[in-house]
């Protein structure tokens, strides 16, 4: 592979790992991982639950389009990070939206001699409305969970 072409490549998987689309802070004890299928998502709070973790997700780089399918995106992505601290459920605390704005990056190099050069570029660009959603990840004990 040129040197050229892997420092863009390289730089591109940075710039999407630095675009994260979930975060959380723990504020309890994480338990085992378990599937994101396990994890039910509650309204109001159940009897008894055990606090984990606040989580923050956007429908950012999902590749959703459509209000429903970028808050399905944040949803899914609000389960899976709750699965990974053993949280088997999620507390929905807000949702909302946020206007994108737009991001551009870009890599260039030339070689040359008399008029010759080569030139290689990548672009990101946005400006779509974003869904965003918090959440508490919690532990519901199963005799709590009906």
């Amino acid at each position: 592979m040129r040197p050229a072409r892997l420092c863009t490549l390289l730089f591109s998987i940075l710039l999407l790992a630095a675009c994260a689309s979930t975060s959380h802070v723990i504020t309890g004890k994480t338990r085992t991982p378990i599937d994101p299928s396990q994890v039910k998502v509650y309204t109001t709070a159940p009897t008894g639950y055990e606090e984990i973790a606040v989580i923050d997700a956007t429908s950012s780089m999902s590749g959703a389009f459509g209000d429903q399918k970028k808050m399905d995106a944040v949803m899914e992505r609000l389960k899976k990070e709750a699965a990974a601290l053993g949280a088997n459920g999620v507390l929905l605390q807000s949702t909302g939206s946020t206007y994108g704005g737009g991001v551009s990056t870009g890599i260039s190099t030339g070689v040359g001699t008399g008029g010759g050069g080569v030139s290689i570029d990548t672009g990101i660009f946005t400006a779509s409305d974003k869904k965003t959603g918090r959440a508490l990840a919690i532990y519901v004990p199963a005799q709590s969970a009906q």
